[in-house]
């Protein structure tokens, strides 16, 4: 009888991954929106569009201003025709940003020069992005936050998303980050693959279909693919053909349509070939580009399905919804 009992158990937890990679993979279309979500009417406008995921700012942890993230859950939860609608919340586990409530006053913000405090504060964003820390992301202050019944992850999963979606995952693959890392006698890749195991965990502690999507970092994947594979459900990805400038506002040209942004193993056809191997073993691929210019537009549009990819092109400051949404949406 207590074999049956754990057998039983054993083919609960390995069904409900594939139950939550399942929704994900059924996603057409996709929008992701992470600034001015406070606006009058922006969480209406949301609502009211007939995209299958949302990619959200979920704010009730800002400073002095956070959103009523209680409220916009099941505002959005289902689109017009009443059908479910995927959420997932927007969360940067690389990076300590200093408009968060756990951002204390007695925090000093690391410089170009050196480290701040706490000691898990590495140096600034690289991107231009103001207020974003690159972190220790293996420190267990910093992972206290994110962490346990009290975490934000947690936190989230009550509020009602349907998981997270992880941006600064790239963190281990940053120079000052590493060096950290080696003075701690940490290896960056499995500390940055080990937490991202133990906030699905967390998540899953609240809703066991809970779904962690994890943005860029497409090398991770190299360090030990099997367990990478197993950590989430789906890939974003960033600037595949186009980025903009960090901290552009909507309306700045420099908001998007730059190109060539990398190369050598960061190149378009590098990346390409990298997330192909994601394609390959069954997990979604989500794309975010930059541009506005409708040929721009136009080629993301038509080479990222090509390539098994669900497309979004929008504007890096992510305040609003899309001038150019997918031309499929709502067929």
């Amino acid at each position: 009888m207590a074999r049956i009992v754990a057998l039983i158990a054993a083919l609960m937890l390995w069904a409900a991954p594939a139950v939550a990679q399942s929704r994900l993979s059924s996603v057409e279309t996709w929008m992701y929106q992470l600034q001015d979500l406070d606006a009058p009417g922006a969480v209406e406008a949301l609502a009211a569009t007939a995209y299958d995921l949302l990619v959200l700012e979920p704010g009730q942890n800002f400073r002095g201003w956070s959103y009523d993230t209680a409220g916009m859950v099941p505002a959005l939860a289902t689109r017009p025709d009443g059908s479910p609608r995927l959420l997932l919340a927007y969360i940067d586990i690389g990076e300590a940003e200093d408009y968060r409530d756990y951002w204390r006053d007695d925090w000093v913000a690391p410089t170009a020069g050196g480290p701040g405090s706490p000691a898990f504060l590495i140096t600034v964003d690289p991107d231009g992005w103001s207020g974003n820390y690159p972190v220790a992301y293996w420190d267990p202050a910093w992972q206290a936050l994110w962490l346990g019944p009290g975490g934000i992850v947690a936190d989230l999963a009550r509020l009602g998303f349907d998981g997270v979606y992880l941006d600064w995952v790239e963190a281990y693959d940053d120079e000052a980050v590493i060096a950290a890392a080696a003075r701690a006698g940490v290896n960056a890749e499995a500390a940055m693959i080990g937490f991202i195991e133990q906030i699905g965990a967390a998540g899953r502690a609240v809703n066991p279909d809970f779904l962690v999507v994890a943005q860029n970092a497409h090398y991770l994947l190299d360090a030990d693919p099997p367990r990478y594979l197993a950590a989430i459900d789906a890939l974003a990805v960033e600037d595949t053909w186009f980025h903009g400038e960090g901290d552009a506002d909507w309306d700045d040209p420099a908001g998007g349509d730059r190109r060539d942004r990398y190369e050598d193993d960061y190149s378009t056809a590098a990346r390409l070939a990298q997330i192909a191997r994601y394609r390959a073993a069954g997990l979604p691929v989500f794309s975010v580009d930059y541009a506005l210019q409708p040929d721009n537009v136009a080629l993301v549009y038509r080479e990222a399905p090509r390539l098994g990819l669900v497309p979004l092109v929008t504007r890096v400051a992510l305040s609003r919804l899309t001038e150019t949404p997918p031309p499929w949406l709502g067929r």
